[in-house]
């Protein structure tokens, strides 16, 4: 569904992303692990095609095409969504009025995701994450990659900014939405995979990736060692291409 080939990208002049690989199955779900500052948001941006992320070299391919230099509006109605970490807040943009433009004729199905992440109707007339919670952000975005029901799902950070029983609700969610469906996890902490069930781990550190496998065995290494330990794992890698 999502293939990276050797993606070099540039923010501001600056080189973020470095020779990054990546690929996520028909119907499996990743998670990518790493601390603050290592390019995963930037990764979660070059691949919807946000401007100012502009890609140096390498290649993003979906669903079998290549969309490295498609506009943001193709690449979503190919299918792809973000939850964003931090969404704009719009004034006088109504989050019903988001979600009509997404579903014109499924106001049930509406409900019904409003009524799963125990979302009051009340937040439909208000502006757009004004005035949110942290809680109440996640949900609005997590609402809005619901209801396009993409090919695509990607979270950046949705375990981030909230508390345990929203981390809990929200982690729930989204493992019954994430059934069947492609996905990709972007998170720190990793609490979020107390709750959904991933097939496959990576670690990206300094711009690069550092390591991949099994998440929950990457996960304890990082609960016991922190990311420091991934230098380590990146110079083992760099070491092992020389000639």
């Amino acid at each position: 569904m999502l293939e990276i080939r050797d993606l070099t990208v540039e923010v501001s002049g600056k080189i973020v992303l470095k020779n990054v690989n990546l690929k996520i199955p028909d119907g499996e779900v990743h998670v990518l692990f790493g601390p603050n500052g290592s390019g995963k948001t930037t990764l979660i941006n070059t691949i919807l095609g946000l401007s100012g992320y502009e890609v140096v070299s390498g290649k993003i391919f979906f669903d079998g095409r290549d969309i490295t230099n498609l506009p943001i509006d193709e690449r979503v109605r190919l299918g792809i969504a973000v939850a964003f970490q931090r969404p704009p807040e719009v004034t006088g943009v109504k989050l019903g009025k988001i979600l009509e433009l997404i579903e014109p004729s499924d106001e049930e199905k509406i409900l019904g995701l409003l009524s799963n992440l125990r979302f009051s109707q009340s937040f439909l007339n208000r502006d757009l994450n004004v005035g949110f919670s942290g809680g109440e952000m996640k949900k609005s975005e997590i609402l809005q990659v619901m209801a396009q029901n993409p090919k695509l799902a990607m979270f950046d950070e949705p375990d981030s900014g909230v508390d345990i029983e929203n981390l809990e609700l929200i982690g729930k969610a989204l493992k019954e939405f994430l059934k069947g469906r492609s996905g990709l996890i972007v998170t720190h902490l990793g609490y979020i995979l107390r709750y959904i069930e991933v097939d496959r781990g990576y670690v990206l550190y300094n711009g690069r990736i550092a390591c991949y496998g099994d998440p929950l065995v990457i996960l304890k290494q990082i609960e016991r060692e922190g990311y420091a330990k991934c230098a380590g794992c990146l110079n083992v890698r760099r070491e092992l291409r020389r000639p």
